[in-house]
């Protein structure tokens, strides 16, 4: 009941591509392990190994051993559910994970491995502040702090993570590296990793990222230009980054991806045209002739949106292209014949760009404009509506005050400083997912839950169905915060309030078509394992004693805490439908129509085993204080071959 040995699967890694390097030895323990006999990899990797001070090109830094070796540990923790703070908890297919990111990284692995389009993270910017992620499993976040010299052990903070520390950047480096190399990961094979970023650790960040995806992954790095400074010095600054990482570039090149956004004063470009044909009273001369006045009047538009500037006979906006070919070609070299005069046309040099087919369908379609007579070439008609999108910019120009202002309108007081503009990310979100209406997106800096805001929103503009995975630190909100005046503890639960007021004014916006949009969400808390730790010798164990050994399950823990544990252990989603049903008397979960089902009660009758069996479940899970004996289980478990023979049933 802990989450994947890392370690352990580089290692079957390996032996898969080299079977004869893997061997067997035994620890200061005396257990014996499967391990690596590097002499040998040496032998089937000779002439490509740098190895001592033999110098070669990398990003390191005080700490990073340590740091990957986290990265790749394995931990004791579990995913607890916690129905209060939830929304929709039954129906939703959006996870809030409140706890250590790290931790919860590593106990998505396995439900999660290879499926998240989009990875979008705003991580602590190293600007001189605290920034407190726990990487020692065996103490709490509040030992932590003090045991780092950022809290005393009456509760308030000492230090801020300045510059003066000789471990400024080895720190922000050592917390960041594990989570990015977790998750790319859940990256599936198409997938996006974006992490927003400012000119403190900029460098530092796209080094470390060459190094995880690798440089050849490397997709853009964006700037997001806010407002600046005047007083400034040199530059106004107010600048911030998007790196962009591709899990597999050249699987983006090979499926044709293309990162499409909607053109700017696209829309206002529509409008105008509209207005001016309903002015004209449908006459495309009076039309255009209004809005190439229009057209002048705008002193700053999208430099592709300014050769669209006539209005045809049904009111389209239009523009005339070439039909030149760039190279010239045999089956490019025809007639095309003049709709009047019926002689041929004047040709491009270098013949049409347009096959002989395609050239009589777009006639067809009245997309070729002839000149009065032959003499002319013709030219083609491209519809604005045909263009409404372009390659995505790597400049947004976008002041942060309105996103403060409107997420401080929602919630009733300005609860977080720079939150990122929803409207942004949702252009972003989009494009990076190639328009997929079904994409798993994820933030495991959650934050103010502006990442979780922008996909609810994007669904309710297109009727989409993507999902989300929030992560957010259960970090306190501040004694003297306004948070705390308004009884808000901790930054998740102001995050998670948010998505509550967001979800019902998206809802109420939509109207009816609002119903089928999900705006809920799990609430799940990173904690301890619910299983006992266990390590008792035979010689330190009386008879007396075994009976308080029976049951594995710590004290407090409820069938759903198992249940949740259970999924993720067996590498199911945690937002599979779970519906609890009395079987026998005895609380019963079955999750997925029969993906899995789960008792965790005492007292296990044969009846409750075989109507469970009856189901014909795909897997089965009891504890095993649950039976009365020994001989029940096995029972049990005969029955279960009996009546569903292909069902995996486990006790813990």
């Amino acid at each position: 009941m802990t989450s994947p040995d890392l370690t352990a699967n580089n290692v079957a890694k390996i032996a898969e591509l080299f079977p004869s390097v893997v061997t067997e030895s035994i620890d200061a323990d005396g257990k014996l392990n499967r391990v690596v006999d590097f002499d040998l990899l040496r032998q089937e990797l000779s002439g490509h190994i740098v190895e001592g001070p033999q110098e070669r090109y990398q990003l390191d830094w005080p700490g990073k051993r340590a740091a990957s070796f986290v990265s790749n540990a394995p931990i004791a923790k579990a995913l607890r559910p916690v129905r209060g703070e939830s929304v929709d908890f039954d129906t939703t297919k959006n996870l809030f994970i409140q706890g250590d990111n790290l931790d919860a990284l590593k106990l998505l692995q396995e439900s999660y491995l290879g499926k998240v389009n989009l990875i979008y993270i705003d991580p602590p910017y190293n600007t001189g502040n605290d920034f407190i992620y726990e990487d020692d499993f065996a103490e709490t976040a509040d030992e932590y702090l003090v045991r780092s010299g950022q809290r005393a052990s009456t509760g308030e903070h000492l230090v801020a993570h300045s510059e003066s520390n000789g471990r400024f950047h080895s720190d922000w480096l050592s917390m960041m590296y594990p989570r990015v190399k977790l998750a790319r990961q859940l990256l599936a094979d198409n997938g996006v990793f974006v992490a927003a970023i400012d000119d403190h650790e900029h460098a530092n960040l796209r080094a470390m990222l060459d190094s995880v995806f690798g440089a050849e992954n490397f997709l853009a790095n964006v700037v997001w230009q806010g407002s600046g400074k005047n007083d400034a010095r040199f530059t106004s600054g107010g600048v911030d980054y998007m790196l962009v990482y591709a899990r597999s570039k050249a699987t983006l090149v090979e499926n044709d991806v293309r990162f499409k956004g909607p053109k700017r004063g696209y829309d206002d470009v529509v409008a105008a045209g509209q207005r001016c044909w309903k002015e004209a009273g449908g006459d495309p001369v009076r039309a255009t002739e209004r809005f190439r006045a229009w057209w002048r009047s705008k002193p700053d538009v999208e430099p592709g949106l300014t050769a669209y500037s006539e209005i045809d006979g049904d009111g389209r906006i239009f523009t005339r292209d070439n039909l030149r070919s760039p190279n010239p070609r045999e089956n490019l070299m025809y007639d095309v014949p003049h709709p009047r005069t019926g002689l041929p046309v004047k040709r491009h040099p270098n013949g049409w760009v347009y096959a002989r087919e395609r050239m009589q369908a777009l006639i067809g379609e009245g997309r070729i404009l002839f000149g009065v007579d032959h003499t002319t070439t013709p030219r083609l008609k491209r519809f604005l509506s045909d263009t409404s999108t372009q390659a995505m910019r790597p400049v947004i120009s976008k002041e942060r005050a309105p996103a403060s202002d409107a997420l401080a309108r929602l919630l009733g007081g300005k609860y977080f400083d720079y939150p990122k503009d929803v409207g942004v990310l949702e252009t972003w979100i989009n494009a990076l997912t190639g328009n997929d209406k079904e994409a798993v997106v994820l933030d495991f800096f959650g934050g103010s839950a502006s990442t979780a805001h922008a996909v609810m929103a994007l669904n309710a503009s297109d009727g989409g169905s993507r999902r989300f995975i929030l992560v957010q630190l259960d970090e306190p909100s501040g004694p003297k915060s306004f948070a705390a005046h308004h009884g808000f503890t901790t930054i998740a639960e102001i995050s998670r309030e948010r998505l509550r007021r967001a979800g019902v004014e998206l809802k109420g916006r939509a109207g009816l078509l609002g119903e089928s949009l999900d705006v809920g969400f799990r609430a799940l808390r990173v904690d301890t394992t619910n299983l006992l730790d266990f390590l008792r010798t035979p010689d330190d164990t009386n008879q007396l004693d075994l009976t308080g050994l029976q049951d594995s399950v710590k004290p407090g823990r409820s069938g759903e805490d198992l249940l949740f544990q259970v999924i993720l252990d067996w590498g199911l989603e945690a937002t599979l439908p779970i519906s609890i049903e009395q079987i026998d008397g005895k609380e019963t979960f079955v999750v997925d129509e029969g993906a899995l089902v789960a008792c965790f009660e005492d007292n296990v009758t044969p009846k409750l085993v075989r109507e469970l069996a009856a189901l014909q479940p795909l897997r089965a899970i009891f504890r095993d204080s649950g039976f009365p004996s020994d001989g029940a289980r096995i029972n049990s478990q005969q029955i279960f071959k009996e009546l569903s023979p292909a069902t995996d049933m486990k006790v813990i």
